[in-house]
């Protein structure tokens, strides 16, 4: 192992026994959580994000359908813009331990898997997120957001959803649209709405389209 990769190594281990530290305490976790890089940085910065999406933030092309086209869709969408999405929630997992949330495993965010049909499979779905830090903005205002109510309330539901665009690029290998035909795609984009700032059940309108293929 090259000397780089060593120093590399230990400081990711330092992070990582510093953030359990951190965690047992409960301390608040920074926008930026832990990053070794400034591109990582706002990269945490982005998925933590609390500010409300304003009218004028929504771009009204995005719907799940259109997310669900084929095709390389890296820059389809940009990540300062906000979107309203409807779909049935067919699956609510939750997130990895990352550094975005300091490590912490009490920290964790909220995989709510949409599609439009809830017999979908994995790669005609589309993920959206409740951060753990949007969590706790909703606990704050005397919201339950925690993944066992969203499992009990929403799954197998139509509903909508609102909140920033994020595009995800540690998923992008593992999406259809950017990685097609791997046989471990689990999802259909790296696109998500990240973190989700609202979201309700609702009615399935007739309008819904399913995604054109081509």
């Amino acid at each position: 192992m090259k000397r780089s990769q060593r120093i590399n190594l230990l400081l990711l281990l330092a992070l990582v026994v510093l953030g359990i530290a951190l965690a047992a305490t409960k301390p608040n976790c920074p926008p930026q959580g832990f990053a070794l890089s400034r591109e990582q940085r706002a990269i945490h910065v982005l998925k933590n994000r609390t500010a409300l999406p304003r009218e004028s933030d929504f771009d009204a092309n995005v719907s799940l359908s259109r997310m669900l086209l084929p095709g390389e869709d890296t820059t389809r969408w940009s990540s300062s813009s906000a979107a309203r999405i409807q779909g049935y929630v067919v699956d609510i997992t939750p997130g990895g331990i990352e550094l975005a949330n300091c490590y912490s495993p009490w920290r964790r965010d909220t995989h709510i898997n949409l599609a439009l049909r809830p017999d979908a499979p994995a790669r005609e779905q589309v993920v959206v997120e409740i951060s753990a830090t949007m969590r706790e903005v909703a606990e704050r205002q005397g919201q339950d957001w925690s993944e066992a109510t969203l499992r009990r309330d929403l799954k197998g539901h139509w509903c909508s959803f609102e909140g920033w665009m994020f595009f995800d690029s540690g998923h992008a290998r593992e999406s259809e649209n950017t990685a097609p035909g791997r046989s471990d795609n689990w999802r259909a984009t790296a696109w998500e709405l990240h973190p989700i700032t609202h979201f309700e059940i609702t009615s399935r309108p007739s309008s819904v389209a399913e995604p054109l293929v081509y």
